[in-house]
């Protein structure tokens, strides 16, 4: 009897977002695997069951040497702890592979969200790491999540000139969107809800990006642009089924679980409804974006008036909580690394 997760493959490209290698192993396969700071922290602090060691200790110990030693002229002038932190979350992404079809995904120091030079010395790094832990992985299947800001943007269109994929990640608004098509993104990643909802117990975001997503999915194909809708940050199966025909969508351990073990035959909605019903909100139909996109100032300003201001106090938001988790995730190899 088919499940919502058998029926959700019939309608989206379905990703995990997770470094849980069982997740995958047990779940899979996904076309794509997405990560980020606050993934990458609680998968390498997980504690081995009925031990008192964490499940990734020798990973870490891996990482700290491999740092160390053959891998240290790529450290280049990043710390120590932030080489590492680089090191460990391309090799949880490796562990993916043979779980994923498609890309795997490392997210960008969230530290430097507003330097763009920086931004793409952090992207060539990653992708560096890759080839020199595995010479036989295709490392253009490495896609590099960067926050889009206007300098993550930036970023974004000379990493995509080169060859890496990119993901403009912490979307909120149609002013993010058009510059990360403008910029030829391989992908967006609309939060439909914003990160304080899996951080802050009892928070609702009452603000929920579905149309968002409809309107981004719609703006790509009627202007042929390449760029695809990767949806994210999704708390529940109904949330996640409402997604139903969106290009991409990731999901978390939990939901996937959720939707793997509900049979279709007891869900009451109409698979794909939603989205064959298109945006409400088509203002992309009648505003010329054209001059925007183009102009620092001009789309500073707009990104700022979003929502009066709720879209750039989202992404505020998200950057500060990956910020905290990368520094914790410095903070533990500090602590292994003696």
């Amino acid at each position: 009897m088919p499940t919502l997760l058998d029926a959700l493959r019939q309608t989206s490209q379905i990703d995990c977002d997770t470094l849980d290698s069982d997740v995958a192993r047990e779940l899979g396969p996904f076309v794509d695997c997405t990560s980020n700071q606050a993934i990458a922290f609680f998968e390498v602090s997980r504690p081995l069951a009925g031990q008192s060691i964490l499940h990734h200790d020798a990973l870490i110990a891996e990482a700290i040497r491999d740092a160390r030693g053959p891998l240290k002229e790529l450290q280049c002038t990043v710390t120590f702890e932030e080489f590492v932190v680089e090191i460990l979350m391309v090799k949880l992404q490796l562990l993916q592979v043979p779980n994923v079809t498609g890309y795997v995904h490392i997210q960008t120091n969230p530290k430097l969200s507003y330097s763009t030079p920086g931004t793409i010395d952090n992207a060539y790094r990653i992708v560096n790491i890759f080839k020199a832990l595995a010479p036989d992985f295709d490392a253009t299947r490495v896609c590099i999540k960067i926050p889009a800001t206007w300098e993550g943007l930036q970023a974004c269109r000379e990493l995509e000139v080169n060859g890496i994929a990119t993901l403009a990640t912490t979307m909120f608004c149609m002013e993010q969107a058009v510059l990360a098509a403008e910029a030829q993104c391989t992908y967006i990643a609309p939060y439909v809800n914003e990160l304080k909802v899996h951080f802050e117990e009892g928070y609702v975001d009452d603000n929920k990006a579905f149309d968002f997503c409809r309107e981004a999915q719609a703006y790509y194909i009627n202007k042929s642009f390449r760029t695809q809708v990767l949806a994210a940050s999704l708390t529940s199966v109904d949330e996640v089924m409402q997604l139903a025909g969106i290009q991409h969508v990731t999901i978390s351990p939990n939901l996937l679980r959720g939707l793997a073990s509900t049979h279709l035959s007891t869900w009451n909605g109409k698979l794909g409804e939603y989205f064959a019903q298109g945006p409400v909100n088509k203002s992309w139909e009648t505003r010329d974006y054209n001059a925007l996109v183009k102009d620092d100032s001009a789309w500073r300003l707009a990104f700022t008036r979003s929502g009066f201001g709720a879209s750039e106090g989202k992404i505020i938001q998200a950057i500060n909580y990956f910020s905290d988790f990368q520094e914790k995730m410095e903070e533990l190899v500090k602590q292994h690394a003696g």
